[in-house]
């Protein structure tokens, strides 16, 4: 049998499971979970790997309007995994009918390629709600592939990964068949801190925060790691801290946990907080951290 493989790129609107499904189509937790908008910055490659196939799943940030430099470079990532893929995931929801930007909304509809629309969450609505959704989509997306799941349950999971295997193009793995993605494990370990960011912390301060791994030593019993948590202003530095620096404490508790889950050692971690103006707005800085090309 020939091998097949691709790129199997999934965008959505905010909130709508992307990255949930992604962690249950890979079988492990690589893109973080939080119930805010906006969770996902990065476009983060999950690899799942058989005999006869590998799929290059690709989780992007969910499709909002830019209001600063930052969110364009998240918009930017959805754009190119239009441009770029072999076959488009288009997570949607019960209730929802088009994406928050028109124009990628018209590039959608305009696709070559194969595209399969998930209706995520089918387990909080009735049967008949599924089945009116599915008829409201099929009249917008004719040639679409249109599968009921839900992500967080795990239903449908399976039948997903089948429907991508038949529509992928013939061609020899991209990657290892070890890999399960191409971030390094710096990478996972700022999204880890900022995930207990964006779970602990309210309003505009999980949105300022950005995570930069200084230092990653690893020892023969321990991994050694000082991770750099950039906010906007002064004041946000004193909420992260909190009353005698027990909310910086929780970050930096739970975040090691985590991380020594990841990384199977014990951890020592240290997380500074320093204050870098607007750089949410600079180039120069967003291309440091990692964002655009």
């Amino acid at each position: 049998m020939k091998h097949k493989s691709g790129f199997v790129n999934i965008i959505g609107n905010p909130n709508v499971g992307k990255s949930t499904l992604m962690n249950k189509l890979i079988g492990q937790d690589l893109s973080i979970i939080t119930n805010k908008a906006q969770t996902t910055r990065h476009r983060i490659k999950g690899i799942l790997s058989e005999k006869d196939f590998q799929i290059v799943f690709s989780d992007t940030p969910g499709i909002i309007k830019p209001a600063y430099k930052l969110q364009e470079n998240m918009m930017d990532y959805v754009k190119s995994a239009l441009k770029d893929a072999d076959v488009i995931l288009y997570v949607v929801e019960i209730g929802e009918k088009e994406l928050k930007d028109e124009e990628l909304y018209k590039q959608i509809k305009q696709l070559k390629i194969p595209l399969i629309i998930l209706l995520n969450k089918i387990d909080l609505v009735s049967q008949e709600n599924v089945l009116s959704e599915i008829e409201s989509w099929k009249s917008i997306f004719s040639n679409a592939t249109i599968l009921p799941i839900s992500a967080l349950n795990g239903f449908n999971i399976k039948e997903t990964v089948k429907i991508i295997v038949n529509v992928l193009p013939f061609s020899p793995p991209y990657f290892s068949k070890d890999d399960v993605t191409d971030k390094s494990e710096r990478f996972f370990v700022e999204e880890i801190i900022r995930e207990k960011i964006l779970k602990h912390y309210k309003k505009e301060v999980p949105y300022s925060v950005q995570i930069s791994v200084e230092e990653f030593f690893e020892e023969k019993e321990i991994v050694k790691i000082r991770a750099i948590i950039y906010v906007l202003r002064e004041s946000q530095k004193g909420i992260l801290i909190g009353h005698k620096g027990l909310g910086l404490k929780r970050i930096g508790s739970e975040a090691r946990k985590d991380i020594e889950k990841l990384l199977d050692k014990k951890v020592f971690l240290a997380t500074p907080i320093k204050v870098k103006k607007d750089w949410r707005n600079d180039n120069k800085q967003l291309k440091k951290f990692g964002y655009g090309s």
